[in-house]
């Protein structure tokens, strides 16, 4: 086992850690050529800290050899650049912040990794603030590519961890999601990506709807991430007590429900809605009974929304100073223009729209064992493009799937269904009742055996499409 060995899942490292046929030295050199390979043409990367990652897998591999390993022991990972690590970068995908503005407390999900012996060996890339669902950024000179198709982007805001994850970058990436930022780019670059139940994944700042978790190329790599991740810390008061558990799941009698219209945003388009009636046909021809669920979010839930996200965002770039206002992303400042005229009311308003949407979620799906819808209406689009209509009038159409479950706080995971004729992955969301990580998981390892044969990575550019 001495090629690819950047492509191995974690799961296989473990092992081969624990047969000592790997060491994590050689893994982590592995990882850092192939980052080194791609990197020009990807833009994943924020900060790459090789010779601090090649020191922590030297101290790995004295605790394998001593018997001694820890959960994540020598698997290499990367960190979103919006999750804190002391002494880190932290200017969240945006020229406005200052230069050498660093983060000076350890975020949770950070926490987490490290204490199981994670190597945190890289960050990865985001758009300005993390709202929007591409790379498109202020202050890195290039977006974050597909490795699929490197004209496209590989979604966002979790923009360089999944474009990191589908190249081979090492099996583990750290992203987090407020409306889609983990599934989106996890659906777009064919990945496992999941926005656990909130509370599931402590993090620190808290925000309404914001979650971090996992992306991955399998589910296993994914639950084995989670498992680790879904520790108490007491910095985030709406953590869940520790209990999730991974489970098999038996498909015969399982209640799905399957959602094509999402209510209001972009209509599906037919290569998409085809992969996700074939996945729906699958789970059918397995033994569960699949029912047809109605539309339950609305227009103005959405644009509710969107003015109380345009307020919250315009108060903080208005707060900064004007030559760094200048600084930041002009499709945002178009986006956040609007609030500067919004009342209290406009934004009370918006508010309770999290609140009417979360409610109509949690009833909609409650009948159902879990609910599978696209995660997207669309493929990947141009990387240059901050959203698919690049419209900061209309900024959210592409999230009418995804938003719903950070307002209801159910679990919902990214997997890969299936292909567009041009070989762009096409995402499957799987939803469960809130809580029900494990399920979600679960029925994302059914799929994993279910589904036709996936095609390769792309971790040369020569296997690209």
């Amino acid at each position: 086992m001495t090629a690819g060995l950047h492509a191995l899942d974690a799961t296989a490292l473990l092992a081969a850690y624990g047969s000592g046929e790997l060491s994590p030295v050689e893994v982590m050199q592995a990882v850092l050529d192939q980052a080194s390979r791609r990197e020009g043409e990807l833009h994943a990367l924020c900060a790459v800290d090789a010779e601090t990652a090649l020191a922590a897998a030297r101290e790995s591999e004295v605790r394998w050899r001593a018997g001694a390993a820890l959960a994540l022991d020598g698997v290499p990972v990367t960190l979103k650049e919006n999750i804190a690590v002391p002494g880190a970068g932290y200017r969240l995908g945006t020229a406005a912040t200052a230069d050498d503005a660093v983060a000076d407390f350890e975020a949770p999900p950070a926490a987490r990794l490290r204490e199981a012996g994670a190597v945190r060996w890289a960050r990865t890339t985001m758009p300005d603030y993390g709202m929007l669902s591409s790379g498109l950024s202020s202050l890195y000179a290039e977006p974050a590519r597909n490795p699929w198709d490197v004209a496209m982007t590989p979604g966002g805001s979790s923009a360089g961890a999944a474009a990191a994850a589908a190249a081979g970058y090492g099996p583990l990436h750290l992203g987090t999601d407020i409306g889609g930022s983990i599934r989106l780019p996890a659906g777009w670059c064919g990945l496992v990506g999941l926005k656990p139940s909130h509370g599931r994944v402590p993090i620190k700042p808290g925000y309404a709807g914001r979650v971090a978790g996992p992306l991955a190329r399998t589910v296993a790599d994914t639950a084995l991430m989670l498992a680790v991740l879904a520790q108490p810390d007491a910095r985030d008061p709406t953590q869940l007590p520790p209990g999730f558990v991974q489970r098999p799941l038996d498909p015969r009698g399982l209640r799905i429900g399957l959602l094509m219209e999402a209510g209001w945003g972009d209509t599906v388009q037919p290569e998409v809605a085809a992969a996700i009636m074939a996945a729906a046909r699958a789970f059918e021809q397995a033994g569960a009974i699949v029912e047809p669920l109605a539309p339950f979010t609305t227009r103005e839930m959405a644009e509710g929304i969107d003015r109380f996200w345009r307020m919250r965002s315009w108060l903080d770039i208005s707060a900064l100073a004007p030559e760094r206002r200048a600084k930041v992303l002009p499709y945002i400042l178009d986006w956040v223009a609007p609030a500067a005229g919004y009342d209290g009311g406009t934004v009370f308003r918006g508010y309770s729209q999290m609140q009417a949407l979360r409610e109509a979620a949690n009833a909609a799906c409650e009948p159902f064992d879990f609910v599978l819808s696209p995660v997207a209406p669309m493929p990947a689009y141009p990387a240059h493009l901050a959203s698919p209509l690049h419209d900061p009038a209309r900024p959210f159409e592409h999230i009418a799937f995804t938003l719903p479950y950070n307002m209801s706080e159910q679990p919902a995971l990214s997997i890969n269904a299936g292909y567009t004729a041009g070989g762009l992955p096409i995402g499957l969301q799987v939803i469960g009742r809130r809580f029900d990580d494990a399920g979600v998981l679960a029925l994302g390892a059914l799929w994993e055996q279910l589904r036709p044969m996936q095609r390769a990575w792309p971790f040369s550019a020569e296997l690209r499409g």
